[in-house]
């Protein structure tokens, strides 16, 4: 973030919305709105392209929400206010450390209260992207926002097969082809529900759904065995760990 300015972008599908905010907001001189989104998709499209410090971000949207967003944004990243009608995901968007969580209507007086904890971070230094800490409860994400050539789509948990590093980055393996993700491998399992899914290496994450088959290998390691025939390693530290989980099924 820079010193004086706060580079801002609102995420919301209903244009009303996004300008009334946009007019609460031209109340603060040191903020500039620098785009806006209609969806996940273009939201995370626009956050890559433009790098905003803080995200006004719609928790209800259509394809994907404002979670699934904020779980899929790299670490370090803008800093994200959740906005919506209904709060029954405030304490999913705190587990995703968001700056903090307006009800709709905004009003001028709530966004003063967001906007001094903005500025109190600020002047701490303090890292305010949303972290990927464990979220618990009813959303956990069932989609996720990744990339293919240049369009962000949204895959559905339940067509994802494994998420693996692969030179530095994440690919995740759907029954339809590889996407990319932002997040790394250790940012995004803290974000997704252990009833599914599950590391199996230090460079595997498997959903626990799409195994077929587990087999021993020699030396206490193993392999999984997926429904289309990829077989994954799965380290000796977690073999047992693996057999355990895939009991309790």
């Amino acid at each position: 973030m820079s010193e004086n300015r706060i580079r801002v972008l609102l995420v919301d599908d209903e244009e009303p919305s996004r300008e009334r905010l946009r007019r609460l907001l031209a109340s603060y001189p040191e903020v500039e709105v620098v785009g806006a989104a209609e969806d996940g998709e273009q939201a995370l499209e626009t956050i890559q392209d433009l790098s905003p410090d803080l995200v006004f971000l719609d928790v209800q949207m259509p394809g994907a929400g404002g979670l699934e967003v904020a779980a899929s944004l790299p670490s370090p990243g803008p800093g994200v206010i959740f906005c919506t009608a209904f709060d029954q995901y405030a304490v999913d968007a705190f587990e995703l450390h968001a700056v903090d969580y307006l009800l709709k209507p905004v009003t001028q007086a709530r966004l003063a209260q967001a906007m001094e904890r903005v500025r109190e971070l600020k002047a701490r230094g303090t890292e305010f992207s949303p972290g990927q800490a464990r979220r618990v409860g009813a959303m956990l994400p069932l989609r996720f926002l990744a990339k293919r050539g240049s369009r962000f789509v949204v895959v559905p948990r339940e067509e994802v097969l494994y998420f693996i590093s692969d030179g530095g980055l994440t690919r995740l393996q759907s029954k339809d082809g590889s996407y990319w993700m932002q997040p790394t491998l250790l940012d995004l399992e803290s974000s997704l529900d252990p009833a599914h899914f599950f590391r199996i290496s230090r460079s595997t994450i498997v959903n626990l759904n799409a195994v077929g088959e587990v087999a021993p290998l020699p030396g206490g390691h193993g392999e999984v065995r997926l429904a289309g025939g990829t077989r994954l390693e799965v380290s000796r530290r977690r073999f047992k760990s693996l057999m355990d989980r895939l009991s309790h099924l």
